[in-house]
Order: structure tokens, then C-alpha cells, then sequence
């Protein structure tokens, strides 16, 4: 059963176009072909990895923070209290009203003594702006390397000028040390990013940057095996195009350089743009997803590889929202740009805010329909 079945899960119809198979992936005179064994050499390297961001962050990032001024604001920690704790853990660290005033009663806190409690809960598990800035320092790092790394190993390759000759005598293209290096640096990069998502700055689009992170490793996993390198290596050379600008313009959003920041992210919004909703979709897929069925007929290795390229795509088109949105705000004159993505630190002055406007809604009535509801409690006389 599972020798059949391991039959059918590498089956040359299934992966490649008709007439090739596995066997054109043999070593032969000389030349070397991708190896689903050489895949196993990424989980040494992410390990590596993530020793060298350990090093990188203590060694440069820190002392590139304090260069920079950034600091921190001194938090006040909710004193200990196992009721509220138990709630914050267990129910909901966004208590409602009803919950607020239940808590009080069984504490012996008043209201607002309750709400700055959770306040300074949430605000304890938010990360450190010195843990953001040094997460932004070590991906702006590896970001702008891979990419002057990744030009340089395509920079005289003809595929990148003419994008149909991926195809050249496919799948019989012969791997070349500088695709080895780039393919395992940037698979051992990423899954270095899953080994450290637990500890790593959560934002609000985690879950897509989890679907990113195993869409990336599936489609550079595949594209190994199958050998497509080419298109390989043009997708990952455009997605780091534009990441490292993105780091850098959250490092100087943490330093508090307004106009740097906003400089740069308005660079990053159009190289991110250009990159990955003009050149990935109407040249890189256009050359991967209508190119080769001029060449083959379809099979599902084809629909397979395209359809994670339009995973990418989705969420790209879904970031690229966000980005516009964070453009738009800076341009009418705000002050700095903040990303959308982030959790933002309650102060006690929006806690106050916040409390005058239950107040108000306690004592006016809730607006119904655009009009105050009438007073109840009016004399008869009135």
C-alpha cells in the first residue's frame, strides 16, 4: 500500500510534461541536477541562522539602537492579582463592560482601577520597542545581502532579460553553484523565521505571514525539485527587491526619524508596487502560467506551482492595501508613518479618554438613530 502509493506520489505524469520525468534529473558529464536530498542541508543552516541572529542582534542591533536614540518608555506593571489574571489569561484580555464591572465586585477594585489593571496587562506582553527595532535590523540585513546576492548570481543570466527562457530545455538545465548557495540560503532563511515565530514580534497579520512563510518554502521546495530553478531564483529576487526597504523604514520609525521614514517607505510602497503587482504577475507568472502551454500540455505540477505563485499574489495584493492606507495617512502632513500591522501601547491619557466617554454615554443616553433619546426623568410640569 504505501509502496504504491509513494509510486504514484513521484510519478513522472504527474510532476513533469509529457515525454520527461525523474530520470532527466540524473547526474550526467559532468552536470548536476537538484536533489530532493540537498533540501536537508536547510535545517543546519536555519539553525545557523538563527545562532548568527542571536550574535547580530547583541553584537550590531543593540548598539545601532542606542547610535540611533531608541528607547523605551518606562512601563508600570499591573500589581498581582489572581482574579484579574485568571480572566486576562483565560477569558479575554479585552474585558467588556459587564465583565469590568462583575471583576470589580469581586476584587474590591473600582471600575477604573479594573480598567488600568488590563490596561497595564496588555501593555506588559507588548514587545519592547528595542525587540522590534532589533528584529527590523536583522531582516533588513539579510533582506538587502540576498538581494545584491541574488542580482549578482542573475545579473548575466539571459532569463532575466528574456523570462521565456526559463523554459530552454527544460527540466535538462544543469544546476550552477550560484543557484545552490541561493536556493539553500533563502529556504534555510525562511524556515529559520517559522522556528522563531513563537518569539518573534506578533503582529496583526500573523496568520498571513504564517500562510506567506509556508507558501514560500512549499513553492521553493517544489521549484527545487522539479527544477525549476530559473523561475525560482526571478520570484525570490523580486520579494527581496522591496523587503529590506520595509525593515529599514521600521528601524527609523523606532528611532523616531520622521522624515527618514517616511522617505523610505514611500520608496518601499513603490518598488513594492512595481515588483510584486506589475513585474511578478504580468512577467513572472504571465511567463510560468500562459508561456509553457505553448510548449506542453498542461499537468499538475503546473497548476501546482501556479497556484502557490497566486497564494503570493493574494497576499501581496492584501499587504499592498495596508501600504496605501499607511500612505495615505503620512501625506496629508501626519507626523510619521506607523505600521498598520502593530499593536499599538495604551497611554493613560486614551484610558481617560475612554472613560469620559462611557461617562457621557451613562449619563446622556446612547444616540439612537442620530438623536439623543428624551431624558425619562423630566417633571410632568415640563
Amino acid at each position: 500500500m504505501l509502496s504504491r502509493l509513494n509510486e504514484l506520489l513521484w510519478a513522472d505524469w504527474l510532476w513533469f510534461p509529457e515525454g520527461h520525468g525523474w530520470a532527466d534529473l540524473t547526474d550526467h558529464d559532468g552536470k548536476v541536477f537538484p536533489k530532493a536530498l540537498d533540501l536537508w542541508a536547510t535545517i543546519p543552516i536555519a539553525l545557523c541562522f538563527l545562532v548568527i541572529r542571536q550574535i547580530f542582534e547583541r553584537t550590531v542591533a543593540i548598539p545601532l539602537a542606542s547610535l540611533l536614540g531608541v528607547s523605551d518608555k518606562q512601563r508600570v506593571h499591573a500589581p498581582p492579582n489572581p482574579i484579574l489574571e485568571s480572566h486576562f489569561c483565560s477569558t479575554s484580555k479585552h474585558p467588556t463592560q459587564s465583565s469590568i464591572e462583575r471583576l470589580s465586585k469581586q476584587t474590591g477594585y473600582s471600575v477604573r482601577q479594573v480598567q488600568r489593571w488590563f490596561r497595564r496587562r496588555r501593555n506588559q506582553d507588548r514587545p519592547s520597542k528595542l525587540k522590534k527595532f532589533r528584529e527590523a535590523s536583522w531582516r533588513f540585513t539579510f533582506y538587502l545581502l540576498a538581494f545584491f546576492a541574488g542580482l549578482a548570481a542573475l545579473i548575466d543570466k539571459p532569463w532575466l532579460y528574456d523570462m521565456k527562457l526559463m523554459w530552454d530545455d527544460f527540466p535538462k538545465m544543469p544546476l550552477l553553484p550560484s543557484q545552490y548557495w541561493y536556493y539553500m540560503i533563502e529556504l534555510g532563511f525562511y524556515l529559520s523565521l517559522v522556528f522563531s515565530v513563537a518569539s518573534d514580534v506578533k503582529r496583526k497579520d500573523f496568520k498571513e505571514q504564517i500562510v506567506h512563510h509556508a507558501a514560500t518554502i512549499f513553492l521553493i521546495s517544489f521549484s527545487w525539485l522539479v527544477n525549476y530553478i530559473r523561475g525560482g531564483t526571478l520570484i525570490m529576487l523580486v520579494h527581496d527587491a522591496s523587503d529590506y526597504l520595509m525593515e529599514s523604514a521600521k528601524m527609523f520609525n523606532y528611532a523616531g526619524w520622521r522624515r527618514t521614514c517616511n522617505f523610505i517607505f514611500t520608496a518601499f510602497a513603490a518598488v513594492f508596487i512595481v515588483t510584486r503587482l506589475i513585474i511578478l504577475p504580468f512577467w513572472i507568472i504571465h511567463t510560468t502560467w500562459v508561456y509553457p502551454l505553448t510548449l506542453y500540455p498542461p499537468f499538475f505540477g503546473f497548476y501546482f506551482f501556479n497556484g502557490l505563485l497566486l497564494v503570493l499574489l493574494a497576499l501581496h495584493i492584501f499587504w499592498a492595501g495596508l501600504i496605501l492606507r499607511m500612505v495615505v495617512k503620512f501625506l496629508p502632513g501626519n507626523d510619521i508613518v506607523e505600521d498598520e500591522r502593530s499593536d499599538k501601547e495604551e497611554t493613560e491619557s486614551e484610558d481617560e479618554g475612554n472613560d469620559r466617554e462611557r461617562r457621557e454615554k451613562s449619563k446622556n443616553g446612547h444616540v439612537q438613530n442620530g438623536h439623543t433619546p428624551l431624558n425619562n426623568n423630566r417633571s410632568k410640569t415640563d
